[in-house]
C-alpha cells in the first residue's frame, strides 16, 4: 500500500504524461473547433453582404420595409449565433476568435476542471471520440486525483494540529471552544486569506472583474460547485490558476477533515458523557417535586467536581468541562421545572363532636 505522502509526491511526478493526455484532447478537438468557427464566420459574412446589398441595390419602394425586415432579422440571427460560438463581432477585423479555446493552456485547464469535478462548461469536448476519450480519462484520473487531494487535506490538518501543540501561546478563548474547534477555525480563516489572495491574483488579468467576482470564482471552484458563470478567459496564467486550484481543493478537504475530527469526537464524548449521571439527573428532576434544593444540589456537584484549571495539562480537562456543561444544563432544566410547577395550599378542615 502506498502511504499519504507517497501519493501526494505522485501528483507532482506524473505531471508530463497529465501534460501528454492534454496535447490529445487539443489534438482531437481543435480541428472540430477551427471548422465550426469557420463555418459560422462564413454565414455571418454572406449575411452581412446580403443585408448591405440589399439596401444598395433595391429600386422598389414599395416592398422596401418588409424586404429590410426580413433581411436584417436573419443578419442578427447569424451575429448571435456568432457571438455564442466564441466570434467577435467586429467586421473590419474579419470576425476575430478573441482566445483559443483548444490551445495548450486550455486544454491543461480544461483536463484540471475534470480531473477535481469542476467541469465550468465554458470548454467541452463535442467530437465522439474526444468525448470518449473524455470518459476514459475521467474514469481512470478522477479517483487518483480525488485521493491525492485528500491526502493533501490530511497532511495539512496533521500539520495544523502540529502547529497548534508547539504553539508558544493559546488564546485563552481556547479554553472554551476547544482545541479542535480552534484548530478548524484556524484553518478556516486561512482558507479566506487565501480566496482573498487568489481573487487579488484574478483583478491583474482580468480586467472587467471585481474583487468579490474574484473571490466569489475562487469560492465556487474550491467547493467544486463549478457554475460556469464567471471563467478566465486569458491563457497566460493557465497553468497558475490549475495549481492555485489544486492546492485549495487540499485546502478545503483540510477544514471538512478538521470539522469531521471535531463532530466525530464531540460525538463520541457525549455518548460517553450523556449516560447514567445525566439520565439519574434527570429522574431526579422529575420526580423530586418541590422537595429538592437546587441551592444545595449545585454546591454539592461544585464542591465534587474538579474545577477547569488551564495551567495544568492533564488529559482529562476536556472530560470535565464537558461535563461541567451536561450537568449545568440539566441543573437550569430541573429549575426551571420547579418555577413553573404551581405551589399548592392545602387546607385541612377536621370535624369535631366538641
Amino acid at each position: 500500500m502506498v502511504c499519504m505522502p507517497a501519493r501526494a509526491a505522485m501528483a507532482f511526478i506524473s505531471y508530463p504524461f497529465f501534460t501528454l493526455l492534454t496535447q490529445i484532447f487539443r489534438h482531437l478537438e481543435r480541428p472540430a473547433e477551427v471548422a465550426r468557427l469557420t463555418q459560422l464566420k462564413d454565414v455571418v459574412k454572406t449575411q452581412r453582404e446580403r443585408f448591405m446589398s440589399t439596401i444598395l441595390n433595391n429600386t422598389e419602394v414599395n416592398n422596401l420595409n418588409e424586404l429590410l425586415s426580413f433581411e436584417l432579422a436573419k443578419y442578427e440571427a447569424a451575429v448571435q449565433q456568432a457571438a455564442e460560438g466564441g466570434l467577435l463581432i467586429v467586421a473590419d477585423k474579419d470576425f476575430p476568435e478573441p482566445y483559443e479555446r483548444w490551445s495548450i493552456l486550455q486544454a491543461v485547464f480544461f483536463s484540471s476542471t475534470v480531473l477535481t469535478t469542476i467541469g465550468y462548461g465554458n470548454i467541452v469536448p463535442v467530437t465522439t471520440s474526444g468525448r470518449v476519450f473524455c470518459i476514459c480519462f475521467a474514469l481512470i484520473g478522477i479517483p487518483f486525483t480525488l485521493t491525492v487531494i485528500a491526502d493533501w487535506g490530511r497532511l495539512f490538518a496533521s500539520a495544523v494540529s502540529v502547529f497548534g501543540k508547539h504553539m508558544p501561546t493559546k488564546p485563552k478563548f481556547t479554553n472554551f471552544i476547544g482545541k479542535t474547534w480552534f484548530y478548524a477555525i484556524l484553518a478556516v480563516g486561512f482558507l479566506g486569506v487565501y480566496l482573498a489572495a487568489g481573487a487579488g491574483l484574478l483583478l491583474l488579468w482580468e480586467d472587467d472583474w471585481t474583487f468579490f467576482d474574484g473571490f466569489y470564482f475562487c469560492f465556487i471552484t474550491m467547493t467544486t460547485i463549478g457554475f460556469g458563470d464567471l471563467v478566465p478567459k486569458k491563457p497566460n496564467y493557465m497553468l497558475l490558476c490549475t495549481l492555485y486550484i489544486l492546492i485549495g481543493l487540499a485546502l478545503t478537504s483540510t477544514i471538512i477533515e478538521l470539522v469531521r475530527r471535531q463532530y466525530a469526537t464531540s460525538w463520541a464524548k457525549l455518548q460517553e458523557l450523556s449516560g447514567p449521571m445525566a439520565e439519574t439527573l434527570r429522574r431526579l428532576g422529575e420526580t423530586a417535586g418541590t422537595g429538592l434544593d437546587y441551592t444545595t444540589l449545585q454546591k454539592v456537584l461544585t464542591v465534587s467536581m474538579p474545577k477547569w484549571n488551564s495551567n495544568k495539562k492533564s488529559e482529562h480537562n476536556s472530560d470535565i468541562a464537558a461535563l461541567e456543561a451536561i450537568t449545568n444544563a440539566i441543573l437550569k432544566e430541573v429549575k426551571e421545572a420547579q418555577n413553573s410547577k404551581p405551589k399548592v395550599l392545602q387546607i385541612v378542615i377536621y370535624e369535631s363532636s366538641v
